[in-house]
């Protein structure tokens, strides 16, 4: 098998070219020792195979092929095994696998005789002659898959839990919730969120006598990018004769222009009673992208005077989800998937999935105005910050920017100047001493159960899980609250 004298021409047809296809080979049937071979190594050399995380009996190796048909074989244990469940046939050299990949879909390789009759085949002739990608022969092979019935039962159950269940179980015994007058200058209105440790507040028109709109770490983004583009330097004074009102009407106008509209309607208030059942809350933070909705009362029938009880979020009302079906997780089997297994998150592309769109990471290096623009242009609410390696090191999130209201540092800062390091070190001090610093970074397996990030992600203050590969850290995918609440309410 090994022999260094065989001939490859006989082994297998190689399209002449100098593109090579990354292939993923898998081998789901356990061993101490997998390896591969096959024309593309001229049977003199094996590859070894790595067990994937999570999967000790799976074994896997990348390896890159021209065009063209080949022939493998895996050695397992000392003993020279194939694949009965991928196309096969037997010949000269025993019964090898079989591998046809093609670039071109028009492109028709000239196969030897003995395969193009198909006497010696042992699977269907048309199963051979199938163009083979690289999705074709992938982990998803070998995962649990989530059966359509499954899927629909599970949205059907926690569609119908948080159906039954009001906002008012998302109030807590006690607390408070800050109120911001909209009237008050951006300045002070920044300073208090900081000192709060919020990352976002309510306002309150006094003169309407309601509640009509929130004030969010993004805003602070966008007032300080709008400065910083216009040139101008960021002074204390100019935050100071700004109101939060100025700014929304400010900040509505320049939407306008943005998307190209002559005229615009102003956004209205999100938010929702405290009777309103969980679905309809939820499905309010999804409509309109925003990450709280303010639960609202008024004894009134014209809504006067509005008492402010909670700020709803989705990890309140994920960990009503994770208390109800912890103890009867049984009625509900895809909690127990992986969450690799399951279509939710944002992955790192693999080999050959060049259009899928790859996660947003940055450098510690790359510059505070990178990191500002990125949280607005990928709508996302925090970024890994990884690096060369794309190891994780830490996350930059929308609610470090108040961090920069400390000691009024934004009034001296160049946000093309300061890194993204600089401005995490700068935010450290504004954390709770007792909190770990590493709380801010969730992280989890791909081999973790989708029960498992669901309970993580029901920590106050945690908006995404990063996805890391074992041991190393490396960044493999993203999963939000929002992922998770469109995968189950659509």
């Amino acid at each position: 098998m090994l022999s260094g004298s065989m001939d490859s021409a006989r082994d297998g047809v190689v399209v002449a070219g100098t593109v090579l296809i990354p292939m993923r080979f898998v081998w789901p049937y356990g061993g101490r020792s997998v390896y591969l071979s096959g024309s593309f190594t001229r049977w003199s050399e094996l590859l070894q195979m790595s067990p994937v995380e999570g999967c000790p009996s799976v074994f896997q190796v990348i390896h890159s092929l021209a065009p063209g048909y080949h022939q493998y074989k895996f050695y397992v244990d000392g003993e020279w095994r194939h694949d009965e469940h991928q196309p096969y046939m037997s010949g000269e050299f025993g019964i090898v696998n079989t591998v046809l990949l093609a670039t071109d879909p028009n492109f028709v390789p000239v196969l030897p005789p003995d395969i193009a009759s198909g006497s010696n085949m042992d699977v269907d002739n048309e199963a051979f002659r199938r163009v083979v990608r690289l999705t074709d022969v992938s982990l998803s092979d070998v995962l649990p898959r989530i059966s359509d019935v499954d899927l629909q039962m599970s949205r059907q159950r926690i569609s119908a839990f948080l159906s039954m269940r009001t906002a008012y179980e998302l109030l807590p015994e006690s607390g408070k919730v800050v109120a911001l007058d909209v009237d008050l200058p951006v300045k002070q209105a920044f300073h208090i969120l900081h000192e709060q440790g919020i990352p976002v507040a309510p306002l309150w028109d006094f003169c309407k006598g309601q509640f009509v709109g929130v004030l969010s770490a993004l805003d602070f983004i966008l007032i300080l990018r709008e400065i910083g583009n216009h040139g101008s330097n960021l002074t204390e004074e100019e935050l100071e004769t700004h109101t939060v009102s100025a700014w929304k009407e400010g900040k509505f106008y320049l939407n306008r222009q943005n998307n190209g509209h002559r005229t615009a309607f102003s956004r209205p208030f999100i938010h929702a009673g405290p009777y309103e059942n969980l679905k309809d809350v939820a499905m309010k933070i999804l409509q309109n992208e925003v990450s709280t909705v303010p639960i609202v009362h008024s004894s009134s029938e014209d809504g006067s005077f509005p008492q402010l009880l909670h700020l709803a979020s989705l990890s309140g009302i994920l960990k009503c989800i994770c208390r109800y079906f912890r103890h009867c997780s049984s009625s509900l089997p895809i909690l127990q998937l992986p969450i690799c297994a399951i279509p939710v998150g944002t992955w790192v592309p693999k080999i050959g999935e060049s259009n899928r769109r790859p996660l947003a990471m940055l450098r510690p290096s790359a510059p505070l105005a990178s990191a500002l623009n990125l949280l607005v242009q990928a709508q996302v609410s925090s970024i890994p910050i990884v690096d060369d390696t794309d190891t994780l090191l830490d996350i930059y999130c929308r609610s470090d920017i108040t961090a920069l209201a400390k000691d009024r540092a934004y009034t001296h800062i160049n946000l093309d100047g300061m890194t993204v390091h600089q401005a995490l070190q700068l935010g450290q001090d504004s954390y709770d001493p007792y909190e770990l610093r590493s709380q801010r970074c969730q992280m989890c397996l791909r081999s973790d159960s989708l029960h498992k990030v669901m309970e993580r992600l029901a920590n106050p203050g945690v908006r995404r899980i990063v996805i890391v590969e074992a041991g190393s850290k490396r960044v493999e995918g993203i999963v939000s609250l929002s992922d998770i609440f469109k995968f189950f309410l659509g």
